[in-house]
């Protein structure tokens, strides 16, 4: 939601699928996470990705390049060796509203025309390797008893230890603390200028107001009428969903897991 708003300001844009993580781990494709080191940023990765961000500026006519792929969160500092000067919008959500969220997307169906928007930006030389992986992933998910997708999402250390041993409610929970956790942390280390935070809540209340906020402070100057344009169509529809759909049990066993973290940000 905020990328697309962003990505309506004049002169900013972005790739015409929602992530583009295939770009991201070429050349580390058999890494078992996405928590990269920085020592995996390598001269050809760095090329490579800096390619695809210049190749895209040039054909849209761009002047900012917006990224969103969720996976990032859990290696900032790998982003950061391979975009240098590179800008951050750290948006932070109540983890009980994510989790109801993932948990749909572990379970969806198989969309084609996203997979083919997506598929557009695999490296020919990863074209096998991610093949087998998503044929996998949805034999996986016909004989799973929780009709649920191998693996889905950012993946976290220790998430397939915790996938055998907690319900897929408490991965979910997981996965949103160890991404919040990870890139609060080293986007705290970042200079003034680099990074904005924003509450998704107060982002939905009070759209234009944060999206200012937001540009302030990336030194970033707009003309509010394209602002005022821009976050016309910013809903408050999915705020508190996931207090009011998940079940009592879960929603103990997430406090259980992840209470610190839920505090820390401000849901209690």
């Amino acid at each position: 939601m905020l990328r697309d708003v962003i990505c309506q300001i004049p002169g900013f844009g972005t790739w015409p699928c929602d992530e583009i993580n295939y770009i991201w781990r070429h050349g580390n494709i058999t890494e078992p996470t996405d928590e990269y080191d920085t020592a995996l940023a390598t001269a050809a990765v760095k090329d490579y990705v800096r390619d695809q961000f210049r190749r895209l500026a040039s054909k849209q006519g761009l002047n900012i390049v917006v990224e969103k792929t969720c996976a990032n969160s859990l290696r900032v500092p790998f982003v950061d060796q391979v975009i240098p000067n590179a800008k951050y919008v750290f948006i932070y959500r109540d983890g009980f509203d994510v989790v109801d969220s993932a948990l749909n997307r572990w379970k969806a169906n198989i969309d084609l025309a996203y997979l083919m928007r997506k598929a557009r930006y695999v490296p020919i030389s990863d074209l096998p390797f991610y093949a087998s992986r998503y044929f996998l992933n949805r034999i996986y998910r016909f004989f799973s008893r929780e009709q649920r997708l191998a693996f889905w999402g950012p993946q976290f250390h220790g998430m397939y230890q915790a996938l055998d041993d907690l319900s897929l409610g408490e991965v979910c929970a997981l996965q949103w603390q160890r991404c919040v956790e990870l890139s609060s942390s080293a986007l705290d280390a970042l200079p003034k200028g680099r990074v904005a935070s924003v509450r998704y809540e107060d982002f939905v209340n009070q759209p234009l107001e944060s999206l200012n906020g937001i540009l302030d402070d990336l030194d970033f100057n707009v003309d509010q009428d394209k602002l005022k344009l821009a976050v016309r169509n910013v809903s408050l529809n999915s705020v508190g969903k996931g207090r009011a759909n998940l079940s009592p049990e879960l929603e103990g066993k997430i406090r259980s897991l992840v209470g610190e973290t839920l505090s820390k940000f401000g849901y209690e």
